[in-house]
């Protein structure tokens, strides 16, 4: 009876996911399932933490992120048979505290409106196919810059965490006091971080920072309660976005952030994953790219209705392909295991900011590796790319780092002679970001 029902089962799952057609097998697709969960599953100890700094509760925020993301890797293994699994991105939940909440005041309620709206209007996008013609409208050298803007900016963010850089009146910024315990371990944990990294360890992030948080406990930096317990309650968040408060404050510059940092590591996400995986057709262009998209742009909009900055997909997703994962299956395998990480409260939320800011600099690293695809011997293309990515730190703003990088490319191109080169949405983005920047 039992062998029956068990063979009856992986042939339904042979139907739904094709298997056989796509070169791979049941127990492939789990092991690819855990070993993208392994890469990813530190964002439910990381994204806590950083919302917790617009006011969110932090209980709330973990239950969310692990809710999102099964949700958002579900959806996407089941709509569009992808090994893609999705989470709360990281550089827009920067994004959402540090910009949005901290810097312009904004209550974290009307921020998740804002995500919400931002989800809409990737839906509506997505729906009426315009999407390719907003990515294909923005330069390259543009979308690495924001890349790499986006990873210093969480290196930025890191750095402070670590205790490495501190205020300082006279050069704005400078070294901290690296002789402070809480300090030596994030150095320590970011060095093991690189070295797991460096050795090919699946689960690198998430065992340096488990590492680096226990290390804590002898010298009274980490207090531990427990290792399992019921999830925590999601009602502080659930359904507490503001969609009238974002739509009366006239935030269309947040919403559009939102919306297009999402779009573009969507598109870069996709790209790279089905080239790995090889499920990219021949001419270039990914099958069930809609199915794709709507399951991104419903992430986004469920991680807001539960209480989490925009959803995403992960581009860590590609060491499961690198682990022979080819459908559907690895997505849904992964969302099994963030189900059951609800159970793991206590562990993640016992993890200090000493423990998580080394993974913050470390993934500031590996964003910051796209201005090595820029083309460094045209200035009108590697300037834009470059203010980006300094602006966007230092300037403590996505948005900003975007703006001026737009304003920047089409001024370089007009004064360059090649304005044609300046497409109409760009010279719309640029418009907007100067008219922005004139009222501030």
């Amino acid at each position: 009876m039992y062998a029956r029902a068990h063979a009856s089962g992986v042939a339904s799952i042979e139907r739904l996911f094709g298997l056989s057609a796509h070169g791979t097998s049941l127990r492939t697709e789990i092991l690819a399932g855990l070993t993208t969960w392994l890469t990813m599953a530190y964002i439910v100890v990381v994204n806590p933490a950083i919302l917790a700094g617009a006011g969110i509760d932090h209980g709330a925020a973990f239950t969310a992120t692990c809710l999102a993301a099964a949700l958002g890797s579900a959806a996407m293994g089941l709509l569009a048979n992808y090994p893609i699994a999705l989470a709360p991105g990281m550089g827009l939940n920067a994004y959402f505290t540090y910009t949005v909440c901290k810097g312009m005041g904004v209550p974290w309620q009307t921020a998740l409106g804002a995500v919400f709206l931002s989800g809409l209007l990737f839906l509506l996008v997505s729906v009426l196919r315009v999407r390719e013609w907003l990515i294909n409208a923005i330069p390259l050298s543009l979308k690495l810059g924001i890349g790499a803007g986006i990873g210093l900016f969480l290196g930025l963010i890191g750095l402070q965490d670590m205790g490495l850089v501190v205020a300082s009146p006279a050069t704005l910024v400078t070294m901290g006091a690296l002789a402070k315990p809480a300090t030596l371990l994030s150095c320590f944990g970011f060095l093991l971080i690189a070295a797991l990294a460096a050795r090919r360890v699946a689960g690198a992030v998430l065992f340096g920072i488990l590492i680096t948080a226990a290390l804590g406990i002898p010298v009274g930096l980490t207090a531990m309660h427990g290792l399992v317990a019921a999830p925590p309650s999601l009602a502080p968040t659930f359904l507490q976005m503001d969609l009238s408060a974002a739509l009366a404050l006239g935030i269309p510059t947040v919403v559009f952030t939102f919306f297009l940092v999402d779009v573009l590591d969507n598109a870069g996400t996709l790209i790279a994953t089905t080239y790995r995986a090889g499920l990219m057709r021949p001419d270039g262009t990914v099958p069930r790219l809609r199915e794709a998209l709507l399951a991104d742009s419903g992430g986004a909009i469920v991680g807001a209705l539960l209480g989490t900055s925009t959803t995403t997909s992960y581009i860590e997703s590609a060491a499961g392909i690198q682990a022979g994962g080819r459908t559907g299956l690895t997505a849904v395998v992964v969302a099994v295991l963030f189900l059951l990480t609800l159970f793991a409260a206590p562990v993640a939320m016992a993890v200090p900011a000493f423990a998580t800011a080394p993974a913050l600099v470390f993934v500031a690293c590996l964003m910051a590796s796209a201005l090595r695809d820029v083309a460094w011997d045209e200035p009108s293309e590697c300037v834009p790319a470059v203010v980006i990515a300094i602006a966007t730190p230092f300037a403590f703003s996505i948005a900003t780092g975007i703006g001026l990088g737009f304003i920047v490319y089409a001024v370089m191109k007009t004064v360059a002679g090649r304005g044609r080169q300046v497409s109409g949405a760009m010279w719309l983005i640029a418009a907007a970001s100067a008219l922005r920047f004139a009222l501030l």
